[in-house]
């Protein structure tokens, strides 16, 4: 049975927004009492967080698809709809993301190092505003509202890198996994069969006042930068450590292998999976405590040393050497974590909008106009096109924003096909202007008509004041009724 997952592909989807509501106050003796529908609730966020009790992306192996819970619409009375529920995903510390194109290909979007660390993978879409937010003094009474926008949705891979400071790197069955459990608390499983470490084991070691962690990478052979054994599965988990020790077999039965050659095979893979030739190295040669071993290691370390390896005959057993080979990855760790650069205090950089810059492109392909850009784009997936009266508001946006002007000036004539959107999602109009260049507006669309036909309030309160008085007059004992 798996039990450790450190590659998935994430499928998520946050909330649509809630729907606005159009809709009318109505109250015994409030004839006015004007639009009161309320917004819709945003969408549900999709949101990673790093946690540190998780260490494996196994979850997400299982349960590959995540969806947050959409917006409710808004209701009469000025009533907002209840927004949608967030969904909180945690990860394990060092998880990258990365998101997945249409052609297979990964693009880099986040990397997620620290505990609590957080980043939106899916933003929940806006509610929709009612037309009590959409009232004005030209439109008095909307009979529309606009609708909630779609959540972002998307597929994604999160990729697991082990943060640690050293990493123990050799074949199988070298004694890595021995060396971390005498050097710390970790408890790894270990036999004396290869291929027994399946999962990268981390271990906290403590040498004076240095604390460090040391991760074990299973599966090395040749070959593994290739994809052979476990290798190319667990080789990223080299990449953040600050410092690679080789622990090389002194007492291996296998024939055709000795430490010096086992150090060639080794370099050989990470070299061919690249970035840590930057990494400083140390070689632990363990198993010391066989009589062979030991005599082994003396055979060595000479040539060792002269590659300009600093050499640890270690035993796991008898433990011995540890305490020097802990003291020298500790060294390893703070000079590193000196010569990294001091990190940068958070500023709020302010990069107002251009003074020419309208929120929107348009280009001719062919003989029709796209229309690029956030407001225009989000307009039309807030509109119901099945209202005129939204389709005018949506129109007069569009013009006071000045895409009918643009689209005079890029050649656009009556009746050519307009795009608001990209070739997928994207609107596609029949154009028809209602801003000619440089005349006046030749008309409202969009407008409220039903006001062009109400009564004045005087008229209407005539004509209740007359009915009052004929019903005064009525009496139903009378002979005459």
């Amino acid at each position: 049975m798996t039990t450790f997952v450190d590659r998935v592909v994430l499928h998520v989807a946050a909330g649509n927004g809630g729907h606005g509501v159009a809709s009318v106050h109505r109250e015994k003796f409030k004839p006015l009492g004007g639009p009161d529908g309320g917004n819709g609730g945003r969408g549900g966020d999709v949101t990673l967080v790093v946690d540190a009790n998780t260490t494996t992306l196994l979850e997400y192996h299982h349960h590959p698809h995540r969806k947050a819970t959409n917006g409710k619409p808004g209701a009469g009375a000025n009533r907002t709809g209840p927004n949608g529920s967030d969904v909180i995903l945690p990860v394990p510390d060092g998880t990258v993301v990365k998101r997945l194109l249409p052609n297979g290909d990964e693009e880099f979007v986040e990397d997620l190092v620290g505990n609590g660390a957080s980043y939106v993978i899916a933003q929940g879409g806006r509610g929709g505003l009612g037309n009590a937010a959409l009232a004005s003094p030209r439109r008095k009474a909307p009979g529309f509202a606009l609708l909630g926008e779609p959540g972002e949705a998307g597929d994604f891979v999160l990729e697991l890198k082990t943060v640690a400071d050293v990493a123990l790197v050799g074949f199988p069955s070298a004694g890595k996994s021995s060396l971390i459990a005498t050097l710390s608390a970790a408890r790894p499983k270990i036999a004396d069969y290869p291929f027994t470490t399946l999962v990268p084991n981390l271990g906290v070691v403590t040498a004076g006042d240095i604390v460090y962690t040391v991760a074990d990478v299973p599966g090395l052979i040749p070959g593994a930068s290739e994809g052979k054994g476990l290798g190319l599965e667990f080789l990223r988990h080299v990449e953040r450590c600050k410092a690679l020790v080789h622990v090389l077999d002194c007492a291996t039965l296998e024939p055709g292998r000795d430490p010096i050659t086992d150090l060639d095979t080794i370099e050989a893979e990470l070299a061919a999976y690249g970035g840590l030739e930057d990494r400083p190295r140390m070689v632990a040669l363990n198993k010391v405590d066989v009589p062979d071993g030991s005599d082994l290691a003396e055979m060595v370390t000479a040539e060792l040393e002269a590659r300009g390896l600093k050499v640890f005959p270690v035993s796991a057993v008898s433990r011995a050497g540890l305490r020097e080979l802990s003291f020298a990855m500790a060294a390893q760790v703070q000079g590193a974590r000196d010569a990294a650069p001091a990190p940068e205090a958070t500023r709020i950089v302010l990069r107002p909008t251009a003074v020419d810059d309208s929120g929107f492109t348009v280009t001719r392909r062919d003989e029709a106009f796209i229309v690029r850009g956030a407001k225009p784009e989000r307009w039309v997936r807030q509109t119901d096109f099945s209202n005129d009266e939204a389709v005018g508001y949506l129109a007069d946006r569009l013009a006071r924003l000045g895409v009918e002007e643009a689209l005079w000036s890029a050649g656009a004539v009556p009746g050519a096909e307009v795009v608001i959107g990209d070739d997928v999602t994207g609107v596609v109009f029949d154009w028809e202007p209602t801003v000619a260049a440089g005349a006046e507006m030749l008309g409202r669309r969009g407008e409220d008509h039903r006001l062009q036909t109400h009564r004045p309030a005087v008229d209407r309160r005539r004509e209740r004041e007359a009915i009052e008085t004929q019903y005064e007059e009525f009496d139903p004992f009378s002979d005459d009724s």
